[in-house]
């Protein structure tokens, strides 16, 4: 879920109560199971007696569903049908899969769209055939933006102001390993110029190889992303450069043409920075 730059405690019409409910339902991961409260504390960073009032709270709300053999919580349907809804409302997932699935086929590897959810990119659309078995996502599945095409073409798609206020949560996130990880960002801006798509080789997973490819449309909505990936023996960053990437990208431009959408403008914004001097991603306030 995209955030806005206020913070709860200045934004008066901030619903703490609401925000620490969600956060809860949002600790469960799709292949977690069963959850406590001492777990949901820990991933929430909420106090303990708070959790449990909240759990409490979405049982009674038919958002949870307690198991009291083992005094743990599994995902009621009601919150599921959240998700579903939400599944059902996004366009662009059911739009795109016959270009994705055409991609998979040509490239043989795994074809995904998402959107973003704090400092991850969310799976909402996933295209995998028997090539990819290297590559164990699906609906639900997360990706870091400041390491994976996926997010790092998303990163790229953004305006400037949006995309210093992400740098700001990249960087409070991910604290001491901010520096490494801000050089992999700033190299991907340098690709994204140059080719119009971002890659990763490696730096997500050491045995993944992906590229990425942003979407932006002209109803305000997203950005999203689309990624193409397989094990990096296959997916090498030549190829990616001169094979996968351009597939992908030319996949999105005709994704757009059918969306009645908008090309994004990172490339020819990039293109501008670099021009003027110094690595692309020193032009958004904070990346130091």
């Amino acid at each position: 879920m995209k955030r806005t730059g206020k913070k709860p405690a200045t934004d008066r019409n901030f619903v703490v109560a609401l925000s620490r409910g969600l956060d809860v339902l949002r600790a469960f991961q799709p292949n977690d199971g069963l959850l406590g409260n001492q777990e949901i504390a820990f991933r929430t960073n909420l106090p303990k007696p708070t959790v449990s009032r909240l759990t409490y709270t979405l049982t009674k709300l038919g958002y949870l569903t307690p198991v009291p053999r083992f005094e743990k919580y599994q995902l009621a349907p009601a919150a599921l049908a959240l998700g579903y809804a939400a599944l059902a409302n996004l366009g662009i997932r059911h739009l795109s899969e016959p270009f994705r699935e055409e991609v998979m086929r040509a490239t043989g590897g795994a074809v995904a769209v998402g959107g973003r959810d704090r400092q991850s990119m969310i799976y909402f659309g996933q295209s995998r055939g028997s090539e990819t078995v290297g590559v164990q996502l699906d609906v639900g599945s997360r990706v870091p933006i400041a390491t994976s095409a996926m997010g790092r073409a998303y990163f790229w798609a953004l305006d400037e102001e949006e995309r210093a206020s992400l740098l700001r949560d990249l960087r409070e996130h991910y604290g001491s390993r901010w520096p490494k990880l801000r050089d992999g960002l700033e190299r991907s801006g340098e690709t994204v110029a140059k080719y119009g798509f971002a890659i990763s080789v490696g730096d997500w997973h050491d045995d993944i190889g992906a590229a990425g490819v942003a979407l932006r449309l002209n109803d305000g909505t997203g950005p999203y992303a689309f990624n193409c990936g397989a094990p990096a023996f296959r997916f090498t960053e030549e190829r990616l450069i001169t094979d996968i990437g351009p597939r992908l990208l030319a996949m999105v431009r005709n994704i757009e043409a059918a969306l009645g959408g908008i090309a994004p403008q990172f490339k020819k914004e990039a293109g501008k920075k670099l021009k003027s001097g110094g690595k692309v991603a020193r032009v958004a306030e904070g990346i130091r």
